[in-house]
């Protein structure tokens, strides 16, 4: 794909991950799941794998570890994920209709326009701003 210079993953097998006990691994899923999600960091811009370490009180290596054999993805883009989730109720939300697209990048945590449009592309094959159309004019033929 040349749009966005999205490069495709490449699969490769870290030996760290197989250290961290199976129990440690499913406590630290939830423990990142109530923090990353319940409490909204995804929303901080700031808020690193160091920091959900520190949070934990563990190590990146642990959280790495964690995010990639139980979400199938690296910590960027387990975040982005949520921030992606948020972007699109706001962008169809008829509350927000008259925010800039990059204005809702900020409310969800992105640091900049490129990096949302990148990642909703990534995930949603469509950019902010035709998911947006496209939902806009879906509700008006729901009426």
């Amino acid at each position: 794909m040349t749009k966005y210079n999205i490069t495709e993953k490449k699969e490769k097998e870290a030996a760290y991950r197989n250290l961290v006990n199976p129990a440690l691994m499913d406590e630290l899923k939830e423990k990142i799941l109530n923090i990353i999600v319940m409490q909204k960091k995804y929303k901080d811009r700031d808020f690193s794998a160091k920091k959900l370490a520190e949070a934990l009180g563990t190590n990146t290596r642990y959280i790495s570890a964690v995010v990639n054999v139980k979400f199938h993805m690296n910590y960027t883009s387990f975040v982005n994920k949520y921030r992606i989730e948020e972007a699109m109720s706001i962008l169809v939300d008829k509350r927000y209709q008259d925010l800039r697209i990059e204005e809702v990048s900020d409310m969800v945590g992105f640091a900049n326009r490129q990096s949302f449009y990148a990642s909703f592309y990534r995930i949603m094959g469509i950019t902010p701003k035709e998911y947006r159309v496209s939902h806009s004019s879906n509700q008006r033929k729901k009426k």
